[in-house]
């Protein structure tokens, strides 16, 4: 199997299964990847399109094609030497509905259910209505009122033998000693016998593993007519719509281990930890060895088989322990490597964990892990791509027209929004333990829970990571920075006479390792409080950030992606080197990403918007024109305009963004499809930013507004001027995108890291958020138009295709492979640029031991264009720029991207050579072993 070079992300589902991955790996193979990453493989729920929804984690989804099929790929897969990645979900798993067991087998038992300790649930809870049970917060309307309506009525699985309570998708069993009351109703001698055998189960430890013959007996017994008969009488006298029917169902839903609820209850009142705000995503235990070893076993045999040879964690921040859950994972993976078979042998197996890095943090070394999947070089990248002479004037545009705070403020009520709305309940948790860890010390016993609540709000308000990672051993260095800068931009915001609860929650959360206490209840609690407080502030930051405060705000939306720093418009080329160095450091094997399946916008589409910062007197002009032919599309509606002025000005960003290449303004049915996926953007941007509408409280009239606005602009005959206007812009934008989606390109393959290619993107990407950018990819076209003979004169000539991006990939990975040691561990070194447009220039050199590399790259040079119709600078604009070079490239040993020959020697690479037929370059010389040290 060759060494890992280059990955692939693959989304599998039901309509892209993995047979149908494999007549596609001799492609890949071609293109340069050394490893498909595949989406979640194991059972998801049905109909699932991204496999993140496990409902059974002991096998592998037969939608995709199960078992069999994986290894039909593999063997694709090893026949070119390549392996597969595998992403896994450690964090939660699927409930509701009617498909995960284990979820089920929990509601039937309780805490007698061999799951119960699965799951990541509050069995104590405060509120008497919650008794030893679990809320399930999945009605769609109040409790009572879906009870009366018939909306939750009991049903009997005559094949199965089994009683349970169905509310649309959903299914909720009765607890087998709770059958006693349903079938004693009946009267039958027979049924009432089983009805006795059921109900001795109750209070028996055991009784889950013992009832199923029961549930056979009452199957058998169903068949016969006369009491199949009884079973349906059965049940219409536990029928809600009637008097006695709501009374007996009420009563029969009160015993349950659960208690039914509205979804609308699951923000203040969730006793147990979802994913996210998710209600249909419940938390797992993994910390626990049992449940470890249950939810990993198939992934650890297929490791063992040789079918999978590397894994990507995701959610990593959800869990109780990271380091404690990747070290274990690390020692049971490296135990299983000397058993695979000789044809998949490895030395090493990467781990990589999907972690958003905040600004100044790295992952933590101590983790064994290979690194993160490499958001953060998509922000490095994007921050080296936008000019900081255009931030000023965006800024102003966009709150003069939408009267918005600056992004920290944004982010801060974002926060605050999301703590006491779809997480009010979890931040009550948080509250509730730190109350018991104040109430343990006869110092702090007097405080109250609502000084507690305003101070712990204060603080995750503040937070400026997604988490830290307290242990046994307190908050390690690598996180004080982040803690204390919260601590003191709370302190800020908080009343004097509530301070002296922040010094208490810097001792409690991290300041007093809990392992200096002793044993017992204090200690417990103390690591319970610290541990759901850090799950806490990482869903916090999620919503409001990547759900909230990226759909309010949009100085520049090319700026606003996961794993962003939005605060920050741009960075300087110093900034970029020092992140690579860094990386070459600490994780030379971290993924390089600049598309996922969670972006918001494709990666190309990022790159043209980044132009805009290069032209922002430009880019204010167009808007003030827009708004002005667009003034008759507006609706007055009672709650105001509508498109709003902030959400108009979204809508002008990502039509410029995503406009499709080859669009035309007289192309109608083109025009309408592009209008659907903007509608379909649309709506979830409205609902996302939570300021006219929501996903609680759609605001139909608003959004309907806003979805004519956009068909008007797109379709009608009358807006022709604006749409023509825009389509110009577009058009004006993509060129000088093009040349910065290459650089972003040629910088994610050659420096330190793992270029991770997201389905499709080797080719343009102008996609919107999912499901946008999850919709199918023609492989078909992209086999057919990789040709390795194609001058890079015609690429150029027909840019707007694709082929040029797609060529540039292949020809670099395949240097990636010839040269894997240069591009893994040779040394990074940024070049001086020397000229007239030094500062539209990165430059850097990959030193190995036998070879050595030379990367150049404009930056920020849209202007240098001109009049091209490529994205080529013309070589005279160049003038005298130059790279200094620590050495003298050889012609004779050097070649460049294209068969371009190299210059000759010399310590300096003019840039009206070294880009003259292509828009960026990578020198690769051959070298003596000694002068890998020059």
């Amino acid at each position: 199997m060759n060494s890992l070079t280059a990955t692939l992300r693959l989304q599998f589902h039901a309509d892209f299964s993995l047979d149908d991955a494999v007549p596609l790996v001799p492609y890949f193979a071609r293109l340069g990847i050394s490893h498909l990453y595949a989406s979640p493989l194991l059972q998801a729920r049905p109909g699932s399109r991204h496999g993140y929804d496990v409902v059974d984690p002991t096998r592998v989804s037969p939608e995709l094609g199960g078992e069999a099929a994986l290894e039909r790929l593999v063997a694709a897969l090893r026949q070119h030497g390549m392996g597969l990645i595998l992403d896994i979900v450690s964090n939660h798993m699927a409930v509701g509905g009617a498909h995960n067991p284990w979820w089920q087998d929990l509601l039937a038992w309780g805490r007698r259910s061999p799951y119960a300790e699965f799951f990541d649930i509050q069995w104590h809870s405060p509120d008497p209505l919650l008794k030893g049970q679990l809320l399930l917060p999945f009605l769609a309307s109040d409790y009572g009122a879906v009870l009366q309506a018939g909306e939750i009525p009991l049903r009997f699985d005559a094949r199965h033998g089994r009683f349970h309570i169905e509310h649309h998708e959903h299914r909720f069993p009765i607890s087998p000693p709770d059958y006693a009351r349903i079938l004693c109703v009946s009267g039958h001698p027979e049924l009432s016998e089983l009805g006795a055998r059921f109900a001795a189960f109750e209070g028996q430890r055991h009784a889950p593993a013992n009832v199923e013959a029961v549930h056979q007996a009452l199957a058998e017994l169903a068949r016969e007519p006369r009491i199949g008969q009884a079973i349906e009488q059965v049940l219409a006298a536990f029928d809600g719509r009637t008097p006695s029917g709501f009374e007996h169902l009420h009563q029969l839903l009160e015993q349950q281990h659960y208690r039914l609820a509205s979804w609308r209850t699951a923000g203040d009142d969730i006793n147990w930890r979802r994913f996210f705000d998710v209600n249909e995503l419940g938390g797992l235990r993994v910390e626990r060895p049992a449940v470890f070893e249950a939810t990993h076993a198939k992934v650890f045999e297929l490791i063992e088989r040789g079918l999978v040879d590397g894994l990507r964690i995701d959610h990593i921040d959800g869990l109780a322990d990271p380091r404690g859950y990747c070290r274990k994972l690390r020692r049971r993976v490296d135990g299983l490597l000397p058993r695979r078979p000789l044809s998949a042998a490895l030395e090493h197996f990467p781990i990589y964990v999907e972690k958003i890095l905040g600004p100044g943090e790295r992952l933590h070394d101590d983790w064994r892990v290979d690194g993160s999947t490499g958001y953060e070089f998509m922000n490095q990248v994007s921050l080296l791509q936008h000019d900081p002479q255009g931030e000023a004037e965006l800024t102003a545009l966009w709150h003069d027209l939408s009267e918005r705070p600056a992004f920290v403020e944004e982010l801060r009520l974002a926060r605050q929004l999301v703590l006491n709305a779809s997480l009010a309940g979890d931040f009550e948790s948080v509250a509730q333990a730190l109350l018991q860890v104040a109430r343990n010390d006869i110092m702090s016993r007097d405080l109250t829970l609502g000084a507690i609540r305003r101070a712990l709000q204060a603080l995750v308000e503040h937070y400026p990571v997604y988490r830290t990672y307290i242990n046994a051993c307190g908050r390690p260095a690598m996180d004080e920075g982040f803690f204390q800068q919260a601590l003191a931009d709370a302190r800020s915001s908080l009343g004097e006479a509530d301070w002296p609860l922040l010094d208490y929650l810097q001792r409690w959360l991290g300041g007093q390792p809990w392992r200096e206490l002793g044993p017992g209840r204090a200690r417990k609690q103390l690591r319970h409080a610290c541990v759901r407080f850090q799950q806490l502030t990482s869903p916090t930051a999620a919503k409001a950030v990547e759900d909230t405060a990226f759909y309010r705000s949009a100085v520049l939306l090319s700026r606003n992606d996961v794993g962003f720093d939005a605060e920050r418009f741009s960075a300087p080329a110093e900034a970029f080197h020092a992140s690579c160095q860094q990386r070459l450091a600490h994780f030379p094997d971290n993924l390089l990403a600049t598309a996922t399946h969670d972006h918001k916008r494709g990666e190309d589409c990022r790159a043209r918007l980044a132009v805009i910062s290069e032209r922002s007197h430009w880019f204010c002009q167009r808007v003030e024109l827009w708004r002005e032919l667009a003034s008759p599309l507006r609706t007055q509606l009672a709650d105001g305009v509508a498109p709003s002025a902030g959400d108009e000005l979204l809508l002008y960003q990502t039509l410029l963004g995503s406009w499709p290449m080859t669009l035309r303004c007289d192309d109608t049915h083109a025009l309408r499809g592009y209008a659907e996926r903007l509608r379909q953007w649309q709506r979830k941007a409205l609902r996302e930013a939570k300021l006219r509408s929501s996903w609680s409280a759609p605001n139909e009239v608003y959004e309907q507004a806003c979805a004519r606005f956009i068909d008007a602009l797109l379709l009608e005959p009358q807006c022709q001027q604006l749409r023509q206007s825009v389509a110009e812009a577009a058009q004006a934008l993509a060129c000088p995108g093009a040349l910065n989606s290459l650089v972003q390109s040629l910088l994610r393959m050659t420096v330190p890291g793992v270029p991770d290619l997201y389905q499709g993107n080797e080719c343009w990407d102008l996609s919107l958020v999912d499901p946008d950018n999850r919709r199918a990819v023609d492989y078909a076209a992209r086999r057919q138009a990789l040709d390795d003979s194609l001058p890079p004169a015609e690429l150029l000539g027909h840019w707007q295709d694709g082929r040029v991006k797609q060529a540039l990939i292949a020809q670099v990975l395949e240097q990636r492979r010839a040269y894997p040691e240069l591009f893994r561990h040779g040394r990074y070194q940024p070049l001086e640029v020397r000229g007239k447009h030094a500062e539209r220039v990165l430059a850097f050199a990959r030193i190995g031991e036998a070879q050595r590399a030379v990367v150049v790259v404009p930056r920020l040079a849209s202007g240098l264009l001109g009049n091209a119709t490529q994205p080529l600078i013309p070589a005279q604009n160049w003038d005298d720029t130059r790279v200094l070079l620590p050495f003298a490239l050889c012609a004779a040993n050097c070649t460049g991207l294209f068969a371009q020959g190299a210059v000759t020697p010399s310590n300096e690479l003019w840039l009206s050579t070294a880009l003259k037929a292509f828009p960026v370059n990578l020198f690769i010389e051959q070298t003596e072993s000694s002068g890998a040290s020059r």
